[in-house]
């Protein structure tokens, strides 16, 4: 056992590994283990080889168990040692001992060793902007899936299936993924957000759509020395007659303390909120064909209009678009947006795995953009998971040098896959492949079978 473990631990570190080894070093995922204390015995799937062998499976294109434990019958095949079972019942069991606390400690490092990449020349205005959204994935119907994360209500009971809702923030330098949180369908973005503001640092700016714009969490985010750049909630008003112009379309609003207490906010809180707060609104219209928004109105609390003018705070609002896009990376591009664990806590630890994959793919991009001059933003994800994956089997054979080798060739031909810049692109919105005629499911499946069976 000790053997096989050993060679399965060389192959993983010197493969999968050795890409991400500045960003998740078997060092860290050991001292974790050591934090958490965790205890494990000596088998074939130690918290080490599950690990990497979750991360492979998240990465691939093919993502079942099946595929996964035929990858280590691989790698130990070559080696001459004896195989373990095709069974994927000793991986599915090592991969739920895994402590979710784990998982998520490890992403939460990753994130963190990204930034710390960030140099000055990387920031807006010498500021790091982050970018906050919500979105939804959904998993298998299974009893405990539907009990935690129920399915809409809206949904028949056997028709639908359970559906989470998660809270991401996104580094806007690195597109890295900063923190997460999850839970149930009906909550709403900005619940989700109020549990982020911690995973802020200060300094930083928070980049929002309109469903985080509110009189509290301005003050809060200030309160972390952070500050905010939102687009106006539609139940405000717009009118430029009030507040202090101080620009074209620029100017300074005084926001006044709800008169009563939200529901999302003890009677201590709301108490210590200030009567008022200064607001700065931008105002500007979209004249590009194909934009479904032809007027929009910023709040921000970026109250110098010298060090950060209107220009640059429409400029960086614009960018705002990218969190859309790293949420398509992660559920469509990683597949992330169809879960396939059966239970909640598996579908949690899923997730994070998802986001340290991801996490990693990023710190690809970002030395290979750092190395060759290029701006990691710019690089595909989808290019460089392909390449990764084809480069694997090399690693895994070649000698330390030819291996340094092919990871230089590696970071050379990710800069060759350049996302061409297109700005104001404008496409309709149709789809051109019609789907299956097949009709929806409205009744449960075990009640379809049985009218078959008695037709």
């Amino acid at each position: 056992m000790t053997l096989r473990v050993q060679i399965l631990k060389d192959k993983l570190n010197q493969s999968l590994g050795l890409p991400f080894k500045e960003l998740l070093p078997e060092s860290a995922i050991r001292q974790t283990i050591s934090d958490l204390k965790i205890k494990y015995k000596k088998r074939l799937f130690d918290p080490f080889i599950t690990l990497w062998a979750f991360l492979s499976q998240v990465l691939d294109t093919d993502k079942t168990c099946h595929n996964a434990v035929s990858k280590i019958i691989a790698h130990l095949a070559e080696s001459e040692v004896e195989v373990p079972s095709t069974d994927t019942s000793a991986y599915c069991q090592a991969r739920s001992r895994l402590p979710e606390k784990l998982l998520e400690k490890l992403f939460n490092y990753s994130a963190q060793n990204l930034e710390e990449k960030v140099t000055q020349e990387n920031l807006w205005c010498g500021r790091n902007v982050k970018v906050i959204d919500g979105s939804t994935v959904s998993m298998p119907d299974t009893v405990e899936n539907q009990k935690e994360y129920p399915q809409p209500s809206s949904q028949k009971p056997g028709c639908g299936f359970p559906i989470a809702k998660i809270g991401v923030i996104f580094s806007l330098a690195t597109g890295a993924a900063i923190a997460l949180c999850i839970d149930v369908l009906n909550t709403h973005d900005i619940k989700l957000a109020r549990r982020l503001y911690s995973f802020l640092k200060p300094n930083d700016v928070l980049l929002g759509d309109r469903a985080f714009c509110a009189y509290a969490d301005m003050f809060a985010i200030k309160q972390l020395d952070c500050d905010a750049v939102f687009r106006k909630h539609s139940s405000r008003t717009t009118t430029m007659r009030k507040g202090k112009i101080v620009g074209d379309c620029d100017k300074l609003v005084t926001w006044y303390k709800p008169k009563r207490c939200p529901s999302w906010l003890s009677k201590d809180e709301f108490d210590a909120l200030p009567p008022s707060i200064i607001v700065r609104e931008i105002y500007y219209y979209i004249v590009i064909p194909g934009f479904r928004t032809a007027r929009v109105s910023l709040i921000t609390t970026l109250l110098d209009q010298a060090i950060y003018p209107t220009l640059k705070i429409v400029q960086i609002y614009y960018q705002r678009w990218q969190v859309e896009l790293d949420l398509r990376h992660l559920k469509t591009t990683l597949g992330m947006d169809v879960l396939r664990c059966k239970t909640p806590s598996m579908v949690r630890k899923e997730i994070h795995v998802y986001l340290l994959a991801y996490n990693l793919l990023r710190s690809l991009m970002w030395q290979a953009g750092t190395t060759y001059n290029t701006p990691p933003s710019r690089l595909s994800l989808q290019g460089t998971r392909h390449h990764l994956i084809n480069f694997i089997p090399k690693f895994e054979v070649a000698d330390s040098k030819k291996r340094l080798r092919l990871y230089c060739t590696l970071l050379k031909i990710i800069v060759h896959k350049e996302v061409p810049d297109r700005p104001a692109r404008t496409e309709p919105r149709v789809i051109k492949r019609r789907p299956k005629a097949y009709p929806r499911l409205t009744k449960p499946r075990q009640e379809l079978r049985k009218q078959l069976q008695n037709a």
